[in-house]
Parts: C-alpha cells; sequence; structure tokens
C-alpha cells in the first residue's frame, strides 16, 4: 500500500505542478488535499509517510473515528461533506478547517460549540455557483450577506469558497463554470474580506481548476484507488 500510494501522491503532485506551469503560476500557490473518505488509518498514514499532512473527510462519523486513531502524526483535517445541525459539536471538536458552510445556522452552532482551548476553526463556504440541482452549496446571490455574518462569529474565521460544480462537456465550459467562482471569490474581497483560499477543482477538472486561481485542489481517488 505505501508504495502504491507514495507513487500516485507524486504522480498527482506532478500534475498539479504542470497545471500551475500552463497558468503561468507557481507550484506552491496551489495545495493538495488528500480526501481519505472509506479509506481507514492506515491509507492515511502511508500518505503522510509520502510526505502528505491534509486530509479532507465528507462523513464525519468515520472521520472522528479515524482523526482519534493517527493523533500520534501531525496532520490537518479538512471537514468537506455536508453538516447535519446534530453533528456540528463533533466537528468543531475534531477538526481542523470546515469547506461546507452553507447556512449561518451551522455556523453560529460551529462558533459556539468550538472548544477554547482550540485555534477558530478556519471555514469556507460552500457555494453552488452553476446551480446544480444535486450540489449543496448557498446561491451565488446568498453569498455576500453569508459571508459577512460568517466572517463576525467569533470562534470562526473565514478563509475563502468551496466548489464543487457539475462536470462539463469541454474543458473550456468547465473553466468558465471555476471563473464564476473565483470572480465571486474576487467580490468579496474587494468588499474588505481576507480571504485566501479558493478550494476548487478535484481529479477530473483540477486543470481546469487551477487555470482559473483554484489554491487548493482535493483528490481522492487517484491518490487513494478506488473501493
Amino acid at each position: 500500500m505505501n508504495n502504491f500510494i507514495a507513487e500516485n501522491l507524486s504522480r498527482v503532485r506532478t500534475q498539479m505542478e504542470a497545471a500551475c506551469q500552463a497558468a503561468g503560476r507557481l507550484p506552491h500557490s496551489v495545495s493538495l488535499l488528500a480526501v481519505s473518505k472509506t479509506w481507514g488509518a492506515e491509507a492515511v498514514r502511508a500518505a503522510h509517510a509520502a510526505g502528505q499532512t491534509a486530509f479532507g473527510e465528507n462523513y464525519i462519523q468515520e472521520a472522528v473515528g479515524k482523526i482519534g486513531a493517527l493523533r500520534d502524526l501531525p496532520l490537518q483535517w479538512h471537514c468537506i461533506g455536508p453538516i447535519q445541525s446534530n453533528k456540528t459539536r463533533l466537528v468543531a471538536e475534531h477538526f481542523d478547517w470546515v469547506h461546507s458552510v452553507d447556512r449561518l445556522k451551522i455556523a453560529q452552532r460551529l462558533s459556539e460549540q468550538r472548544p477554547p482551548h482550540l485555534p477558530p476553526l478556519q471555514v469556507c463556504i460552500q457555494v453552488n455557483v452553476d446551480g446544480g440541482e444535486t450540489k449543496s452549496g448557498i446561491s451565488p446571490q446568498e453569498l455576500p450577506a453569508l459571508a459577512q455574518a460568517v466572517a463576525a462569529l467569533p470562534r470562526l474565521q473565514l478563509r475563502g469558497l468551496m466548489t464543487i460544480p457539475e462536470s462539463a462537456e469541454t474543458d473550456a465550459q468547465m473553466r468558465a463554470v471555476h471563473a464564476q467562482a473565483k470572480a465571486l471569490f474576487e467580490s468579496l474581497r474587494q468588499q474588505g474580506l481576507p480571504l485566501d483560499t479558493l478550494s476548487m477543482g478535484m481529479s477530473a477538472d483540477m486543470a481546469a481548476a487551477i487555470a482559473e486561481g483554484s489554491t487548493m485542489v482535493r483528490v481522492g481517488t487517484a491518490i487513494f484507488g478506488r473501493r
């Protein structure tokens, strides 16, 4: 497993560097979030041994057990899945980042339940930039008000936006959707919010996302393989 994951990570990083070079960007301007959902602690250990420290989880209950089993490693945990109200305490207590804030109620609960001995929870707002019917996220029209409200919460630090657009038929169409997300991101920055993170792009659309300004790509299958 170790060699398999290490080789895959190396391949993904090479692809990221090539995409950055094609876009005229520096390689270190885009970070890699390894999506480890459904994979056990040993797979995460193998990825850490290959130099990966940031991991994304969709399923909160599964992730909490994994986080506990890996406390001996200096890892950064990102919640990238939907959050129900009855799971906010688990997220607030165990994760470092949350990418999937899409309602003020969830943000308020995360802020209230973040333990005082931990640093502020780093959050991104999930925006449904292309109006996909099966995707979570707030609408672009509602985004500015939510962003200002989240930024004012005491135990959260608003870092940016996260998107999961529908797949497109062509690279140009995919880039156009990512460009919309980038425009929303820049609009919020112009309103005075000190954002620095655009969590955008997965295995299939990584190059298109990087070309349009992503600062963090989320990759799972290309690293860990298929279940």
